[in-house]
């Protein structure tokens, strides 16, 4: 039995290697250090190359990949499958849990358990907080977390974070602001604390009802690193290397009047960006509902695209790794 870095057991798994991801659940991005996160990032430079030069390799011919998603998705889903597929697996893919046994009050843990029959690692959507760890204490075979609930999504987190090193070539030294749903989105929860790791600046922009958990500030606030809040886009636009934006979520209101009066709070104009530095670049997980123009989307600094083709290369070197493969 092995112990790993997350404190999961997993049986009959053999050690970690160096990288320390091999056998590992990936449930939380407090389970990473900036040494493990270059290494992925170089087998993720590694997967773009691969894919831009020859499109696909055998690497993990023979490993297959459950991907099971209780709530809806289009990036997380398809990136999962496609690193999957270029990597010469195979997929079990569950986009449509209400065709599963989960209908027939199936429990998580057994549909977990069911699926690790077939398949080498697990990748778990869900609506509830907590329900990869839930998952990874009944698996034996590795279980990747791709959102659950308002809690965390740490691959969108390690997507975020090497894009804006690919973009801008550094982390260290940067002022990053978060601007929109800031308490729902846990693309900002799991990336403002993957930042920590780093030199940064961090600004939070949201209207009252949408400011980033306490719990969440007070952890950036306890690593050390400068923060602010804020009402205003225009307070920091000018300052900013990266202006991440998060649409409101209408699925996390339960009163509908709330989300009409703050779902369109901030619009990412170009008339805004002018204000904005030559060298610096604006992100979103997607998808984008008003909160960006779409006369944006031709500026270089609009990298909300490539940061999305560059979950295909994470998640192909997370899969790679999570399986000894890389």
């Amino acid at each position: 039995m092995t112990t790993l870095g997350n404190g999961i057991k997993k049986v009959g798994l053999a050690p970690n290697l160096k990288s320390g991801f091999y056998g590992q659940d990936i449930i939380s991005v407090r389970q990473f250090t900036r040494e493990n996160l270059e290494y992925i990032f170089a087998v993720a430079d590694e997967m773009r190359a691969v894919v831009k030069r020859v499109g696909s390799t055998d690497l993990l011919k023979g490993h297959v990949l459950a991907c099971v998603f209780y709530e809806p998705s289009t990036r997380t889903s398809s990136s999962f499958i496609a690193a999957m597929s270029r990597l010469g697996g195979s997929v079990i893919p569950i986009n449509e849990v209400r065709f599963s046994s989960v209908t027939k009050g199936e429990s998580l843990p057994d549909t977990i358990r069911t699926l690790e029959s077939y398949a080498d690692v697990i990748v778990l959507r869900h609506p509830e907080v907590g329900a990869s760890q839930v998952a990874a204490e009944y698996a034996r075979k590795p279980i990747i977390n791709a959102g659950d609930g308002v809690g965390e999504h740490p691959t969108q987190a390690l997507l975020d974070l090497y894009t804006i090193r690919t973009e801008l070539g550094n982390l260290d030294g940067l002022h990053v602001a978060m601007v929109g749903d800031l308490r729902y989105g846990r693309t900002v929860h799991s990336l403002a604390r993957l930042l920590c790791l780093y030199d940064v600046r961090m600004t939070f922009v949201a209207p009252e009802l949408l400011r980033l958990p306490l719990d969440v500030l007070n952890d950036i606030r306890s690593c050390g690193r400068p923060v602010a809040e804020s009402y205003s886009v225009q307070d920091a636009i000018s300052d900013v290397d990266v202006l991440y934006v998060t649409r409101v979520q209408r699925e996390r209101f339960a009163d509908q009047a709330q989300y009409e009066a703050v779902k369109d709070f901030y619009v990412i104009t170009p008339e805004l960006m002018a204000e904005a530095k030559e060298r610096m670049i604006v992100m979103h997980p997607l998808p984008r509902v008003n909160e960006i123009s779409y006369s944006l989307d031709n500026d270089p600094r609009a990298a909300y695209f490539r940061q999305m083709e560059n979950g295909m290369y994470i998640r192909m070197a997370l899969l790679a790794a999570v399986l000894g493969k890389a």
